[in-house]
């Protein structure tokens, strides 16, 4: 059972960039370790995620591995599909629906829009899907020679899941699906010319 996982697929209430990682966090991230928080909310049906990843490779290499509507279910545990329903010819925004299908849960439809200002912040919102609530961003910032990857999102689901089961796929899938941003970036970084 893991629905909370599936925000960091609808590739996020508060901006990252006041995401207050603290020392736990920070330590992580120095020791190259992706950093990851639910809280969910007493219902059990909505709360907020925290996360964060250091990688190693220009911020135009991260920015496109985070917009690739394609990439998206070979990087995210649970994510089916992934398709781009409308887009501005400008590149600035555009509106996807994503379909997540855990085990023994019903399949999650979401439609969003995403709104970008390259190559630094990427937030959505819900317009249309099974979720009650989706929203948030995406934050990439130099550090140093690293990007700095933050994402915090609210959502709330169609369907209550205990908090501790949230918490426990939450340690696995959404370093999960960070380490493979991080991997795919630095991939596309030494391809480059």
């Amino acid at each position: 059972m893991r629905i909370f996982p599936i925000l960091l697929a609808l590739a996020v209430s508060s901006p990252a960039a006041a995401l207050d990682l603290g020392p736990k966090a920070q330590a992580l991230l120095d020791r190259g370790r992706p950093y990851a928080e639910v809280t969910p909310d007493s219902d059990g049906t909505s709360g907020v995620i925290r996360a964060a990843i250091d990688i190693a490779a220009p911020i135009g290499a991260v920015w496109s591995v985070m917009t690739d509507c394609d990439l998206a279910p070979k990087m995210v545990a649970n994510l089916k599909s992934c398709r781009i329903l409308e887009r501005d010819p400008q590149g600035r925004w555009d509106i996807r629906e994503q379909v997540s299908r855990m085990t023994f849960l019903p399949s999650v439809r979401s439609v969003f829009r995403e709104d970008f200002e390259p190559p630094n912040k990427m937030t959505f919102h819900r317009i249309d899907g099974d979720l009650d609530v989706l929203e948030g961003e995406w934050r990439l910032t130099q550090h140093g020679e690293r990007v700095r990857v933050t994402y915090e999102a609210r959502v709330a689901a169609p369907f209550a899941v205990p908090g501790w089961i949230a918490r426990l796929a939450l340690r696995h899938d959404v370093p999960m699906a960070l380490l493979a941003m991080r991997r795919e970036a630095i991939a596309r970084a030494t391809k480059a010319p």
